[in-house]
């Protein structure tokens, strides 16, 4: 039986709200443990709803919802191009959940997000997605370029405190 056959309706894509902090952290979760990284996890639905909903948001979320169940999230906000001299969205996280894989949920995400970035005035929409993940194939078909040309490099922990201590707290000009 296709998959298509189980469900009732096309996705519904829409804003996340502050109630559904508790349904985007699960969603976080599931992608972290796809990932093999939910050892890394350390965001509450408190963070969610601090960060997402409260007086100084750092991110945005869609939710997609098939037959009224939250299969998939993108968590988003906003970046600076300064060649462009433009705000652009960078999709930190695109998750669909197994069940709804290959019912155009994440297509469905991701012409909402087109939309958006479109509707704001935003000229890109960046993301970055592990090498061995097999939604590379996916962004490809939607057209998104791999900036070969382009690392991605991380400063946390140990080592950005280490040089945060390097900072004299002299004037800045």
């Amino acid at each position: 039986m296709d998959k298509s056959e189980n469900h009732t309706a096309a996705p519904v894509i829409r804003m996340a709200e502050p109630q559904d902090s508790a349904t985007i952290l699960r969603l976080i979760r599931a992608l972290a443990e796809f990932e093999n990284l939910l050892h890394a996890v350390r965001a509450t639905e408190a963070d969610i709803r601090r960060d997402g909903f409260g007086p100084d948001r750092r991110f945005e979320c869609l939710l997609a919802e098939v037959d009224g169940e939250a299969v998939g999230l993108a968590l988003f906000f906003l970046n600076y191009s300064t060649f462009e001299g433009r705000a652009g969205l960078y999709l930190e996280d695109l998750y669909v959940a197994e069940s709804a894989r290959g019912l155009g949920v994440g297509r469905a995400i991701m012409a909402r997000l087109a939309r958006l970035a479109g509707e704001r005035g935003y000229p890109r929409l960046d993301l970055s997605v592990l090498n061995w993940n097999p939604a590379r194939a996916f962004y490809e078909r939607l057209a998104f370029n791999h900036s070969a040309d382009w690392l991605p490099y991380r400063l946390d922990g140990d080592a950005l405190r280490a040089l945060a201590q390097e900072d004299s707290g002299g004037r800045t000009i």
